[in-house]
């Protein structure tokens, strides 16, 4: 019995070790977390696509994992968009909610990452709903296929936008830094998944879809057909969707026949790093 109970002491003191080192780790953690899930998928879309691939389909992936390299080393250099360090500050100098009341520190981060995703969902509604907004996100919307490089084809505005938002969430409600930290996570892994181009089961993707957003759940939303593309933006959980009344169960042109991406930007400037990185300044095609 006592021996017992010293093994448990120990299990938990391992994982409070673990966590409170988890913040200091966040760049270890969050490009692991990506490297391993991107060849996961990138192996599952081969072996089992949903849909065929089109043309110049290399350069498209190495230009969509330019854009987000750009991306991350911008916000890299700019220490005031450093999620978790703005979750510790907020902690130590007892700034939001959760800093001011007593709950439980499970409880602080579960409810933390229910917070963030809800900003992610309303975030996103948000860059559909205003023109300046939306042609920063027209980038990641414009991209002609739909597979797991999708899912990190954004423009570094936008990226830096977004930052910006969670770090007003996170001081508001005094996020603690290691919910700050899983959330990233999956925050960075479940985009590549639900954007990703791989065969799932209908009955099984009806009821993974009770729970998670899956590929064709996602790919509604990245439809040519304007209240399709306004639907479905969940990342995670599907369940705001529900909730705001944003759900869509299937394309109407179904999923091999559907066009992916925006009828005003097609072809070879929807695939180069240049013309992405400038397609925010413009009004449309030529």
């Amino acid at each position: 019995m006592l021996r017992s109970g010293t093994a448990r002491l120990r299990r938990h003191s391992h994982i409070h070790l673990l966590l409170h080192d988890m913040p200091d780790n966040e760049i270890l953690i969050r490009v692991g977390a990506f490297l391993l899930c991107l060849l996961l998928l990138l192996g599952w879309e081969h072996v089992a696509p949903r849909r065929p691939v089109l043309s110049h389909h290399t350069l498209r992936r190495i230009n969509n994992l330019a854009l987000i390299l750009i991306s991350i080393i911008i916000i890299q250099l700019l220490p005031l968009l450093a999620l978790a360090g703005m979750a510790t500050l907020a902690t130590e100098r007892s700034l939001g909610l959760f800093n001011n009341i007593d709950l439980p520190f499970w409880l602080m981060v579960v409810l933390s990452m229910i917070v963030l995703d809800l900003t992610i969902y309303w975030q996103h509604r948000l860059f559909h709903k205003y023109e300046w907004l939306w042609r920063l996100h027209r980038v990641h919307h414009c991209d002609q296929e739909f597979d797991v490089t999708t899912g990190i084809r954004f423009h570094p505005l936008e990226l830096i936008i977004s930052v910006l938002v969670k770090s007003l969430v996170i001081v508001l409600i005094g996020a603690p830094a290691v919910a700050v930290v899983l959330f990233e996570v999956v925050l960075n892994i479940l985009p590549m998944f639900n954007h990703s181009n791989v065969r799932i089961p209908r009955p099984i993707d009806k009821i993974l879809r009770k729970i998670i957003v899956t590929p064709d759940m996602h790919r509604v939303h990245h439809s040519v057909i304007r209240d399709e593309t306004n639907s479905n933006f969940c990342f995670s959980v599907p369940w705001w969707d529900h909730v705001f009344h944003s759900y869509r169960d299937q394309p109407r042109e179904g999923h091999d026949n559907m066009h992916i991406g925006l009828e005003e930007f097609r072809g070879s400037e929807t695939i180069l790093l240049h013309k992405l990185l400038i397609q925010p300044f413009r009004r449309s095609s030529p």
